[in-house]
């Protein structure tokens, strides 16, 4: 199968989405940036309307990826795009939601860790998913990696905070 590259406008809401305003189209490390750039949206979606807010957006973009992963991937013929990291939003949501306190900082860099860690080395059960190669398997194995992230960021704020 041969890939090709985005060919709709660089302002289409498919890859604005897809690719988390374009935090994703940075080469090196994409899930990283797009993991980072998630953050602020975190924070902004607790300070104003809480941790109930916060898990209905993440509902919210986990149904809008589905959608912007698959275009993108028809788009460029691509089965899991680096670049699409709206499932790393996503995930580390997830993981924000177990954040104790949302104004330290240390919360979220922990949190951050937590996902990545997970995302990046793919224990099962997050194989599972990580191996369809369709958009729901790429939404998903970042859903199984934030939930097994704030798992842990839980722990370490139950047993260490």
């Amino acid at each position: 199968m041969t890939t090709t590259k985005w060919n709709k406008s660089f302002f289409h809401p498919g890859l604005m989405i897809s690719t988390w305003f374009y935090s994703g189209l940075i080469p090196l490390a994409p899930g990283t940036f797009g993991s980072i750039a998630a953050l602020p949206f975190a924070w902004l979606i607790v300070e104003h309307a809480g941790k109930f807010g916060l898990a209905n957006a993440t509902l919210i973009v986990f149904v809008i990826g589905l959608w912007s992963s698959r275009l993108y991937m028809q788009v460029t013929n691509k089965t899991d795009p680096g670049e699409v990291v709206v499932d790393e939003v996503v995930g580390q949501w997830l993981v924000c939601l177990v954040i104790i306190d949302h104004n330290h900082v240390g919360q979220y860099l922990l949190a951050l860790v937590a996902f990545r860690l997970f995302d990046i080395m793919k224990p099962w059960p997050i194989t599972i998913f990580d191996n369809r190669h369709d958009a729901f398997g790429v939404m998903m194995d970042d859903v199984v990696a934030g939930a097994m992230g704030a798992a842990v960021l839980f722990a370490v704020n139950y047993y260490v905070f």
